[in-house]
This record gives structure tokens, C-alpha cells and sequence, in this order.
């Protein structure tokens, strides 16, 4: 027997949004364990950021 949609206040299917956040990557708390464990050697895989041009924002040269 199926059981009926749960729905938020707001109209939201909460069992879609389940299924679409098991489906959407690591999670923040997953992210921060690989990190923790790895000293953050080796996470550049996970990441598109560009580290020299958050030092150069960081320490006031966005120009460059």
C-alpha cells in the first residue's frame, strides 16, 4: 500500500527532496571529514577554486 506525500506548509514534496539530496553530492559534514582526515592533502579534486586568486582577493590585490 503506498503511503500518502508528505508535504511542507509550503507545498514542498519532502520525499523528492530527500531523494534529490541523496543524489546531489557530499554533504558539508561528508566534505569536512575528507578534510579532517586528509589534512587536506589531495582534496583539490573536489574543489574548482583558484587558490592563488583567493590569496591575492584575501590579502587586497583583486586587480591581478
Amino acid at each position: 500500500m503506498n503511503e500518502p506525500k508528505k508535504f511542507t506548509e509550503a507545498g514542498t514534496d519532502i520525499e523528492e527532496v530527500m531523494r534529490q539530496n541523496a543524489n546531489s553530492g557530499l554533504s558539508y559534514n561528508e566534505i569536512m571529514a575528507i578534510i579532517a582526515h586528509t589534512e587536506g592533502k589531495g582534496t583539490s579534486q573536489y574543489s574548482d577554486t583558484d587558490p592563488e586568486k583567493v590569496k591575492r582577493q584575501i590579502h587586497g590585490d583583486i586587480n591581478q
